[in-house]
């Protein structure tokens, strides 16, 4: 049998996966992340982005973070996202919206604090876009 790490992936909401995972790749701030079983202990900062769990059997389970931290230890990853959900649960329509509020927000420009919200807000909308549209060219 092929080696393994346990995998929980947790927002505010609740445990969103657990199981185990022959490979694990997350967004960190500094860049992708690629975690197989015995990795080097580890604790960063994720960005918002995709986190793809590959199961033992090959197949792949995309989930959305909007951020958060990153535990490795050497049998376990921990992922303690500010928002997490499944790739399938993505709602397109919604990250449309949250785009256009975001890009009117910066025209707007009216203090750092707004702008820098803005921004935040367009980058998770653009990475859930993203998401959906991978999503639709694996299912074609």
């Amino acid at each position: 049998m092929a080696s393994t790490i346990n995998v929980d992936i947790v927002s505010a909401e609740g445990e969103i996966y657990s199981g185990k995972a022959a490979m694990v790749f997350v967004p960190a701030v500094q860049g992708e992340i690629g975690i197989a079983p015995r990795h080097a202990p580890l604790l960063t900062t994720l960005k918002a982005g995709e986190v793809r769990v590959q199961t033992p059997d090959g197949a792949e389970e995309p989930f959305y973070v909007g951020g958060g931290t990153l535990e490795i230890q050497p049998q376990r990853v921990t992922v303690l996202a500010d928002t997490a959900l499944r790739a399938r649960d993505l709602d397109e329509a919604a990250a449309l919206a949250a785009k256009q509020r975001a890009e009117e927000a910066l025209r707007d420009k009216t203090d750092e604090i707004s702008i820098a919200e803005a921004q935040a807000e367009l980058l998770r909308a653009l990475v859930q876009i993203r998401m959906l549209e991978r999503l639709r060219k694996l299912r074609k």
